[in-house]
């Protein structure tokens, strides 16, 4: 996915726009920014993988050729940015977070009054920043740009510009699938994901973007230029996965949020044929133990964490390019407490299962460490539906996900027209599903929190959360 952070203010933001941005490295792994204006001497900007080594680490030797008081930074899992762009609208540097589906044909219509060209990726692709700059200089002012490209654009992008002039422009995907807030000290403001990144700045809340709305920030305040929309449709990976334990979205932390969604998935299962006999409860860690503490609490299982990752060395196991090596990474993470793993009978809560591939190398390793069970919980419903706004699930196609490929292993194409009753537990092909998948992987019983269940732990209106991944609908 990824994530934003800028500052504007009456002092130096070097510092701020740098851990600030460091603050948002759970949301991304592969690319990194740094964009700074100075009226001096310019723009200054640099970009680098993270893909093997952190934020921190690799733009810490950068810090002293930046000085400003106007700054963005991103880390992104998409392409290269932040992007510097001259155009009839000015100098601006730009980055965004988000997808577009319809990359292709956005770009053969540019091109069709043959006056444009674009700077090709390796494979020829166009990087998807420099798409939606170009979207933007199709009109008249910034604002009506943004909205032009939100507005044409078949995903969902959500915006941060620099401006020349020392201002900050910040725009909230159109359904606000992506959270953006902004901070205030007593020198100016700042605007990000995620709140506790400006907090432990100093910053405190000042506004919570709504859906589509446009802001423009300088160190003496900010302004709405372009109206939030009425529609919500905000990501709920984000409090199951994304979101770090202490944020907040829409008013509801994600830690109490986690303990809650365990609570209500340990309720309904009591209700439909109890708790399984098991030793102790547990989370995959980091973002499955809320869940399972929430699940502990409520099931009156003891709590433990039979397994820890080790996670100085590689703290991703995602990181790595090669697949084998990554596999590996993974393997070498987990450090298993022999004394809460051997002849115990386990049952274990994950955020989600999406492909199984890293959940399979977990269930193995438990076994080779002396389990006599092990049972799995998914904090949410099986994913049907690979995520087209934010590619939550990193999937080229539905068939890399676990649910899918083994709803089609069972049925065939006949299967694929009955995905909601495979969502379904109560169901006899929901009862097959995951009797399929039990076998696959090799547990002794498995559960998924219902959709009901995780929008009910959610607690907002279920209409403004967005459930595509599970069951498809816009």
């Amino acid at each position: 996915m990824g994530g934003f952070f800028g500052a504007v203010s009456h002092r130096d933001i070097v510092l701020d726009v740098f851990f600030g941005t460091d603050y948002h490295s759970h949301l991304g792994t592969r690319n990194a920014g740094m964009a700074v204006w100075n009226p001096e001497s310019g723009c200054r900007r640099q970009i680098h993988s993270i893909a093997n080594t952190p934020f921190r680490t690799k733009f810490e030797k950068d810090l002293d050729d930046f000085s400003g008081c106007v700054g963005i930074g991103c880390i992104s899992d998409s392409d290269p940015q932040p992007l510097l762009v001259r155009s009839h609208l000015g100098l601006y540097a730009i980055t965004t977070v988000g997808q577009i589906n319809n990359a292709e044909a956005l770009v053969d219509t540019y091109f069709a009054d043959h006056g444009h060209q674009f700077m090709a990726m390796g494979s020829g692709r166009v990087n998807s920043t420099e798409l939606v700059a170009a979207l933007i200089n199709e009109r008249e002012s910034l604002a009506a740009g943004i909205r032009h490209a939100q507005r044409v654009i078949d995903g969902s992008m959500t915006i941060l510009l620099m401006t020349a002039d020392g201002a900050i422009i910040a725009a909230r995907d159109r359904f606000g699938r992506l959270p953006v807030h902004i901070g205030q000290d007593k020198d100016g403001f700042c605007v990000a994901f995620e709140s506790f990144a400006y907090h432990k700045l100093g910053y405190q809340n000042a506004h919570e973007l709504g859906p589509a709305e446009i802001v423009r920030l300088t160190a003496d305040g900010f302004e709405t230029i372009s109206p939030p929309g009425d529609k919500l449709k905000i990501c709920a990976f984000l409090w199951s996965y994304y979101g770090y334990p202490n944020s907040n979205y829409e008013g509801v932390n994600v830690e109490i949020m986690r303990c809650r969604n365990g609570e209500i998935m340990a309720r309904e299962e009591a209700a439909h044929g109890g708790i399984p006999d098991v030793d102790l409860v547990a989370g995959v860690p980091d973002s499955g133990v809320p869940h399972a503490i929430g699940y502990a609490n409520r099931s009156g299982k003891p709590f433990a964490r039979p397994f820890v990752k080790y996670t100085p060395t590689w703290p991703r196991s995602f990181m790595p390019s090669n697949q084998a090596m990554r596999d590996q990474v993974a393997k070498m993470k987990q450090i298993p407490v022999p004394e809460l793993i051997e002849g115990k009978k386990l049952l274990f809560v994950d955020d989600s299962i999406v492909r199984g591939t890293q959940l399979q190398g977990t269930v193995d390793f438990l076994y080779e460490s002396g389990a006599a069970e092990v049972h799995m919980r998914s904090a949410c419903p099986p994913i049907m539906y690979a995520c087209k706004y934010l590619n939550f699930s990193r999937s080229n196609s539905d068939m890399d996900l676990l649910a899918r490929r083994t709803i089609q292993e069972l049925e065939g194409d006949e299967g694929q027209k009955h995905l909601a009753e495979y969502a379904d537990e109560h169901s006899e092909r929901g009862q097959c599903l995951r009797r399929a998948i039990c076998e696959k992987l090799g547990f002794d019983s498995l559960g998924y929190q219902s959709l009901d269940g995780l929008l009910e732990a959610i607690g907002i209106d279920p209409e403004k959360v967005c459930t595509y991944c599970w069951n498809g609908k816009e």
